[in-house]
């Protein structure tokens, strides 16, 4: 791996840890603030809400700054915040600060995407971005499992704890590795935002947002499919989050490498109708373990996979303000997640098995498929001139 990328994978590995480990530490947490566990998952929906909030506005007032020296002030806030998390008192207080803690992630990513496609050699640039993904997967395979199981052994303040040590080292491997990108001077907010009178822009966001919608239908309750549909033990779900976690890896870079090579418009309407495949696959065929375990490493796989091709679909679509754009992906990743957990949860309000989330995620995928396809339609021969990620990073930091 060039070594420039690996202070943004650090980064994502931090974000990783810190997004997905309090998903498994929920009853711990509970028990500890005297709160319930729905109440407790307030806090995945207060993240996921400063995502949303802070990416736009973060990137908004940073564009004029340049890159390198954005990315450590986001991670020093992200590390800060996290510390919080680990002295919070009580329950009021760790929302607000969870909240706070997820306002640098979309802009962290945003930041980054941008950077990571601009140090790559052309025709690189989605396995350059896959890379910086890599921390993020990376954290599901070793971080997520580790991090939950020090938290039930010990305390699940050490999580929080051991993700702001996490983003310690990101800022030192920015400052030492992160070469000194050069920035534009002449935008501003309401430039940056002009994209999003493009219709092509608002279809990205709807592939992202409905179609990746429909992994978290089956991601959001991944551990009572298994343990009650499939009948794995409860102590062995730990094993199975790796599996999910080696799929992402894998899913990851391979989707990076196959966008260089296919094209991210036909690579992204590939991997969505084949993630409907897989959805479909749990629904019918969940209570079979072994089938089950299959469809856990397939389903990590193209949880991932689609990451790099659909942002440089995004990219291109927001060529003069790639940053916001990229911003914007996050903020449509978390709201992916947040309709998945909403959306799935409906059968199971009303008595059904938890193999049917899944099944609500096949007619996410379904619609994210027929965007995909009608943009590909659209947009798919379609080279912006002014398009070129790749510059020349300078010499130094100064």
């Amino acid at each position: 791996m060039d070594k420039r990328i690996i202070p943004l994978a650090i980064g994502g590995l931090g974000i990783g840890t810190t997004e997905f480990t309090v998903m498994g530490l929920l009853p711990d947490i509970a028990n500890t603030l005297k709160i319930t566990i729905p109440e407790a998952g307030h806090l995945i929906s207060a993240y996921a809400m400063g995502v949303v909030i802070g990416a736009p506005i973060l990137i908004g007032y940073s564009v004029k700054f340049p890159p390198k020296k954005v990315l450590m002030v986001l991670m020093i806030l992200f590390t800060v915040f996290n510390g919080l998390s680990a002295i919070a008192p009580d329950y009021t207080s760790m929302l607000i600060i969870r909240f706070m803690s997820g306002l640098p992630h979309g802009a962290f990513f945003g930041v980054g995407t941008v950077v990571a496609s601009r140090m790559a050699g052309k025709g690189k640039e989605a396995f350059y971005i896959s890379l910086m993904f890599t921390g993020l997967t990376v954290a599901n395979l070793v971080m997520v499992p580790l991090v939950t199981y020090i938290g039930h052994a010990y305390h699940w303040k050490l999580y929080f704890a051991i993700v702001a040590l996490i983003g310690l080292f990101a800022i030192l491997f920015l400052k030492l590795w992160l070469p000194a990108i050069e920035t534009n001077q002449d935008t501003h907010f309401l430039e940056e935002l002009k994209f999003l009178k493009k219709k092509q822009s608002w279809l990205v966001l709807g592939i992202t947002a409905i179609g990746f919608g429909g992994l978290f239908t089956w991601f959001s309750y991944i551990t009572p499919l298994m343990t009650i549909v499939a009948g794995i033990q409860s102590n062995q779900m730990a094993y199975v989050m790796v599996l999910a976690g080696a799929g992402m890896v894998v899913g990851n870079l391979a989707g990076g490498f196959i966008s260089d090579r296919l094209g991210p418009e036909k690579t992204c309407a590939l991997l969505i109708f084949l993630m409907m495949i897989s959805l479909g696959g749990v629904f019918l065929f969940a209570e079979h373990q072994n089938i089950a375990l299959i469809l856990t490493f397939v389903c990590g796989a193209l949880s991932m996979s689609v990451a790099a091709p659909i942002n440089i679909m995004m990219m291109k679509a927001a060529p003069k303000s790639e940053m916001m754009a990229a911003a914007f992906m996050q903020a449509a990743f978390n709201i992916a997640n947040a309709m998945g957990a909403f959306l799935g949860g409906i059968p199971l309000e009303y008595g059904y098995s938890f193999k049917y989330p899944s099944l609500v995620g096949v007619g996410m995928t379904f619609i994210g498929l027929a965007i995909s396809l009608r943009y590909r339609y659209l947009y798919g021969r379609e080279t912006p001139s002014d398009n070129d990620t790749t510059v020349e990073c300078v010499p130094c930091d100064k």
